[in-house]
């Protein structure tokens, strides 16, 4: 079935992924004794490596050796392949010829290490960033931490929260500018986005520069920053396709040639002496150590990858799957689907929900026992945006990619349904904070090495899950 053929309210089950993902097949037990294919609705939060991506590595592991300054084969070898996975990540962003593409661990890296090349004002103070209380904690907290953050309320439509940017760069400009506005390129929460070529224009307008979180947007959109003029772009690996631990800054040379070196260690630096150290401009002055080869290698094949996909064919596939969980879990009475702006477009594949009487924790636990479906609860590492949004007690996360088949969405409506109807029909109980099956019958894979099972779902407050509700 064409996802293009569909209407919002139509079943999806005919919609086949548009790649195949590692795992896509494998079965998971359910607490009544049976096995389903494990329906992956978390990919918002890791997704699965493709299958090119998982033949890639496996292609280059027998390479891997160490890299920039050996003189072996191998490490010549390896060198070549980071150097080329950088330029290929860059190339599918759209980079700028003078832009930088920094490899690092993951979003949340990126952020942290770009919060330290923002200038300084010219008092000496850090310089000012602006941000919205939207924003994923990775997008938030470094420039709470590090800079002059102001975190700027959001409205309740696009057209809103755009003239508050405006306001707002306006007023700073007249007494004290900012230097960096932060903006997600698509909630982790909803899906939705505020239009970034506008924001940029009129953050420019003001002398302003404006770092994206790509970390929702890469994998379901294309994004350039040459089209776009987007300043600074962050984005990891592991939502990516490519779980193997990397991530990457790409952005303007200056503040990043000038900033605080990231890390401090080998291959950062030109010399060290006891009375000072010479450190390198360019990527190395934030890559200290050694490199992840094989995190580059593997995201530079999620990216050509995606690359290879019709950008209006992934479009569609998401947009059907969307639009049927959005019109299924609606269509269920005590279902509340989350939405922060009521004018956004073109939202990518996440779709948040509630259920009214269920704890969020429990509702992901009875997924998961009795159904064989992932999802992710609690507040996302939101927690500005689901309070204001009034939902402090937390809520459920469904979302999907390119791995993802409709029979998949169809199975989730259908056990939420069901749940509404008939509750659950294992018994649940919460054992250290966390929703847990009573006697949980299910095994652990075979040849795993585990002796159980870590319960994930939350109920109440936990210190050690740190995006979890509030305690009462």
């Amino acid at each position: 079935m064409s996802a293009t053929t569909l209407t919002r309210d139509a079943a999806v089950t005919g919609v086949a992924p548009l790649r195949p993902v590692v795992g896509g097949a494998t079965l998971v037990p359910l607490v009544d004794g049976t096995r389903v294919p494990y329906a992956n609705l978390d990919v918002a939060a890791s997704a699965p490596a493709l299958q090119a991506v998982a033949d890639r590595v496996t292609q280059v592991l027998p390479l891997y050796a160490s890299v920039h300054r050996g003189a072996g084969y191998l490490s010549q070898v390896s060198t070549a392949l980071y150097e080329t996975a950088r330029r290929t990540i860059g190339a599918f962003v759209g980079a700028r010829d003078d832009d930088l593409t920094i490899v690092t661990r993951n979003t949340t890296d990126s952020l942290n290490l770009l919060a330290g090349c923002v200038p300084a004002q010219p008092d000496g103070e850090p310089g000012r960033v602006l941000v919205l209380d939207v924003e994923h904690h990775a997008n938030l907290l470094p420039w709470q931490r590090g800079a002059d953050a102001t975190v700027l309320t959001g409205g309740s439509t696009v057209a809103e929260t755009l003239t508050q940017i405006r306001d707002e760069l306006a007023d700073a400009a007249a007494h004290r500018q900012y230097a960096l506005l932060a903006l997600t390129g698509a909630s982790n929460v909803t899906g939705e986005s505020l239009p970034v070529d506008e924001i940029v224009a009129v953050a420019h307008e003001y002398g302003v520069r404006v770092v994206l979180d790509g970390a929702q947007l890469v994998p379901h959109r294309r994004i350039s920053l040459e089209s776009t003029g987007v300043d600074y772009l962050a984005f990891s690996g592991h939502k990516t396709y490519a779980p193997f631990g990397a991530g990457v800054l790409v952005g303007r040379r200056d503040w990043l040639d000038t900033g605080t070196p990231y890390l401090a260690g080998g291959g950062a630096v030109r010399r060290v002496r006891v009375a000072g150290t010479d450190w390198h401009d360019g990527p190395a002055r934030h890559e200290a150590g050694s490199p992840n080869v094989i995190g580059a290698v593997a995201l530079a094949a999620a990216c050509e990858e995606l690359a290879a996909l019709a950008p209006e064919d992934v479009v569609a596939h998401e947009n059907a799957l969307r639009h049927r969980l959005v019109s299924g879990l609606e269509a269920i009475d005590r279902v509340e689907v989350v939405r922060v702006w009521a004018d956004a477009v073109d939202p990518v594949g996440v779709v948040t929900f509630t259920v009214a009487g269920y704890d969020p924790g429990l509702v992901a636990a009875y997924l998961s026992a009795e159904h064989g479906i992932g999802v992710r609860d609690g507040r996302f590492c939101a927690h500005p945006l689901l309070g204001r949004l009034g939902f402090d007690a937390g809520a459920v996360r469904a979302s999907v990619g390119v791995g993802t088949a409709g029979e998949e969405v169809e199975r989730l409506v259908a056990a939420v349904g069901r749940l509404v109807a008939e509750g659950p029909q294992a018994g649940y109980d919460v054992v250290d904070g966390l929703w847990v099956v009573t006697d949980d019958p299910r095994p652990v894979p075979e040849g795993s090495g585990l002796a159980g099972l870590l319960a994930t779902a939350a109920a109440g407050f936990q210190d050690e899950f740190g995006c979890l509700p509030d305690p009462e």
